[in-house]
C-alpha cells in the first residue's frame, strides 16, 4: 500500500461532495447561493393536485439534494436564503409565488430536512444506494412532519383532511424523487473515487 493511497481515503471521510472543491469563503457563498437558486428553479416545476392547495414540485428534491451535497450548515444556509428571499417577494416559491401561503410549512420542513440529510451525508449516508434511500425517506418525513400540521392550521383543516390533501397524493412522487436522489450522489462519489 502506498503512502498516497493510505492518506487519500481518510481525506474523504466526513466530507460531502461540495468539500471536494477548493475551500474558500467565496466557494461557500457561491454554493449557498447556488443551492437557494436551484431550489427556487426546481419549485417552478409545479403541477396542481386536484383537491389540494399544495402542488407537486421539484423543490423538495432540490432541498434534499442541496442538503446532501452541501452538508448541514451550507444546506441550511441555502434553504434559509431561499425562504427569506421568497418571503421578501422573490417569486421563486412553487409556481412563481412568494410570501406566506398554506404550503409554507413545507418550506420550513425543508430547512430541517436539509440540515439533517446534510449531517447524515457527512457521516457517509450519501455513499451507497441503500443508505441514501433511508436518508431521503427521513428527509421527506421531516418535511411532512412540519408541512402537514402547518397546512392543517393555515387552511383550517382537520388533521385527517390535511393528511389527505397534503401527504397522501405526494407519496408516489416522493418515492420517485427519492429513487432519483439514490442514484445521483452515490454515482457522483463512485466517479470521484475512481480518480
Amino acid at each position: 500500500m502506498s503512502t498516497a493511497t493510505a492518506t487519500a481515503a481518510p481525506a474523504r471521510t466526513g466530507q460531502v461532495l461540495a468539500d471536494l472543491l477548493p475551500a474558500s469563503r467565496v466557494r461557500d457563498a457561491a454554493l449557498v447561493l447556488g443551492g437557494a437558486a436551484l431550489t427556487g428553479l426546481a419549485a417552478q416545476i409545479s403541477v396542481p393536485v386536484p383537491g389540494s392547495p399544495v402542488p407537486v414540485t421539484g423543490q423538495t428534491f432540490a432541498a434534499l439534494l442541496v442538503g446532501t451535497t452541501l452538508g448541514a450548515s451550507r444546506g441550511l444556509s441555502a434553504l434559509v436564503l431561499y425562504a427569506l428571499a421568497g418571503l421578501a417577494g422573490v417569486p421563486w416559491f412553487a409556481g412563481g409565488t412568494s410570501g406566506v401561503s398554506v404550503s409554507f410549512g413545507y418550506i420550513l420542513g425543508m430547512l430541517l430536512a436539509s440540515t439533517v440529510v446534510g449531517a447524515l451525508a457527512r457521516r457517509g449516508a450519501d455513499r451507497d444506494v441503500l443508505r441514501m434511500a433511508g436518508t431521503m425517506l427521513l428527509g421527506e418525513a421531516l418535511i411532512y412532519a412540519i408541512g402537514v400540521p402547518y397546512l392543517a392550521y393555515a387552511a383550517d383543516m382537520s388533521a385527517s383532511a390535511a393528511v389527505a390533501a397534503g401527504l397522501t397524493p405526494f407519496l408516489l412522487g416522493d418515492a420517485l424523487k427519492a429513487a432519483l436522489a439514490m442514484g445521483v450522489t452515490p454515482t457522483a462519489w463512485k466517479l470521484v473515487n475512481k480518480r
